[in-house]
């Protein structure tokens, strides 16, 4: 009996510690990209949530003027700064997962669909891809704050 009771209570505390690391605002706040170039603030609107360029290593051009969004498909946005842009749109949590959204590449001006996961409440991986997943690139972002 002694054992039985061990293992409920085992497992029960797992469950709400499963449960607290699942909470859908856990990916809120400023992340360091894989290279270190930038960060970037997740933040929620309604249900969704979205990704915007907040602090970049070089936030300039080689004649100090702010760096522009010069490789997006659409003109209006091609003048637009890079600082502050949104990049990651409209992923909704889903058991573990915020999916259904897209990412922008402002390196190459592409959008991607994309998916993130924590893997820890320190590390997240966000996937971007064409079509389904397996034809995509992971990065792993690190927590500033």
């Amino acid at each position: 009996m002694k054992k039985i009771l061990t293992l409920i209570t085992t497992l029960f505390c797992f469950t709400l510690f499963c449960s607290a690391a699942n909470n859908p605002d856990d990916i809120l706040g400023i992340w360091l990209s894989s290279n270190g170039q930038g960060q970037i603030q997740i933040y929620k609107e309604g249900d969704r949530y979205f990704g915007k360029l907040h602090w970049m290593k070089e936030p300039n051009g080689p004649k100090g003027n702010p760096k522009i969004d010069v490789n997006n498909p659409d003109p209006k946005l091609k003048n637009q700064p890079l600082l502050g842009a949104v990049i990651v749109k409209n992923l909704k949590y889903d058991d573990g997962e915020w999916s259904g959204g897209k990412v922008y590449d402002p390196q190459n001006g592409k959008e991607y669909k994309c998916y993130m996961k924590l893997k820890d409440p320190q590390t997240l991986s966000l996937r971007g891809y064409i079509g389904f997943s397996l034809l995509g690139r992971t990065e792993v972002w690190t927590r500033v704050r």
